[in-house]
């Protein structure tokens, strides 16, 4: 395994790092196969994308290397309930945002972050993306806030298929080791 592929994280039944534990350095689509709840976890290294739900579904959040002794207090609603690792990068970025489904209406490429794709596109909405390069985080407000999606090289079609029937995504940051 190469050193942009490895990561570790260590998820907790309890909060605080308490209760029985369960070490993972990839993708787990089921926690609940190994801990019986998830409420605390420590990435000792890597990045992880983890969800509210099995399967890599609900909620998204980014984690980085650090200790988060309590799920609630991120806004959590449940626990953790499955994990993907997020491999680092160390290329170039670039994606293609779309304002409307299936890759048409306006069309920007994007080769860093953007805090606010309205303004700085005057672009009404973003429907659909292309990404050819990198890994992203797209944000559903403005300046990174709100909440967030993972997107990793691919084509996504439309965001409302997927399950995601919000306003649309405002803001795009790449993840970088600095992030």
């Amino acid at each position: 395994m190469t050193a942009a592929m490895t990561g570790k994280i260590i998820f907790y039944e309890d909060k605080n790092f308490q209760g029985r534990s369960y070490e993972c350095n990839s993708d787990c689509s089921e926690i609940s196969s190994f801990l019986s709840r998830c409420n605390s976890c420590r990435v000792e290294s890597g990045c992880f994308m983890v969800y509210d739900r099995p399967n890599y579904t609900g909620h998204q959040y980014f984690l980085r290397q650090g200790d988060y002794a309590d799920y609630q207090r991120m806004g959590f609603t449940d626990c953790i309930r499955s994990c993907r690792m997020i491999p680092m990068h160390r290329g170039s970025f670039r994606m293609r945002i779309y304002e409307r489904e299936n890759f048409s209406g306006q069309m920007h490429e994007l080769m860093d972050d953007c805090e606010n794709i309205q303004d700085r596109f005057r672009m009404s909405d973003m429907q659909s993306c292309n990404v050819m390069d990198g890994h992203w985080l797209l944000y559903e407000q403005p300046h990174f806030r709100g909440r967030m999606v993972y997107v990793r090289p691919g084509e996504y079609r439309s965001f409302r298929e997927m399950g995601f029937d919000n306003t649309g995504f405002n803001s795009i940051r790449r993840i970088t080791e600095s992030y």
